[in-house]
């Protein structure tokens, strides 16, 4: 069931996205467009509520116990990033807003663009791990935690695997092409405008 679960809230994660920015630049209806968008925080406590009722009623902790908790923290690490990455394009798309800014490709500024990417990750394996202790604590010594406890350590390995590619980008920063410079954004991409900011309209623009 945890499983199945997973698979409904990552469907359903990409359903609201879709549905909240066409109600937002499509229907021109902001206001239900941040109400959809406001309900994907909904689905992560969903998974979270079945999979604590899955292990009080008894079920042996697994590896789909830990694939829960992993994914709760991925979307708390990474989804506000994707949806405003996301955001940015269907502004420029439907909205009239500005081309969305490129990721840097050379130098520092790659090495700080992916290092933001990693601080993601950061949370995202802290708010794993925390989850998992609380279901270790939960069980106690009644029930065999080694699966949840393996979990934790295989989430900060890949955290660790991470930083090392990360920490590349920084010692041996990559160069532009003889002749093209290095592309450095006016502003950062993952900076692109927030979703409870309301955007101007076009007679607002120009005046």
């Amino acid at each position: 069931m945890i499983v199945t679960l997973i698979v409904v809230c990552e469907v359903g994660f990409w359903v609201l996205l879709a549905a909240g920015l066409g109600a937002r630049y499509l229907l021109r209806m902001p206001g239900l467009g941040m109400a959809l968008l406001l309900c994907e925080p909904l689905l992560e406590v969903l998974l979270l509520v079945a999979t604590a009722m899955d292990l009080k009623n008894g079920a042996e902790p697994a590896w789909r116990h830990g694939l829960a908790a992993i994914y709760i923290g991925y979307t708390v690490g990474h989804g506000h990033r994707t949806v405003k990455w996301l955001d940015g394009h269907a502004a420029h798309r439907f909205g009239g807003g500005p081309p969305p800014v490129k990721a840097p490709r050379y130098g520092m500024a790659r090495a700080h663009h992916e290092g933001r990417i990693w601080l993601g990750s950061v949370v995202a394996a802290s708010v794993a791990a925390a989850l998992l202790l609380a279901a270790i604590w939960y069980i106690g010594d009644d029930g065999d935690t080694s699966k949840l406890e393996a979990s934790i350590g295989g989430v900060w390995r890949l955290v660790g695997i991470h930083g090392l590619i990360v920490l590349t980008y920084a010692i041996w920063p990559k160069k532009a092409p003889e002749g093209e410079a290095s592309a450095v954004p006016a502003r950062d991409p993952e900076h692109v405008p927030d979703l409870l900011v309301r955007r101007p309209g076009k007679d607002e623009e120009q005046v």
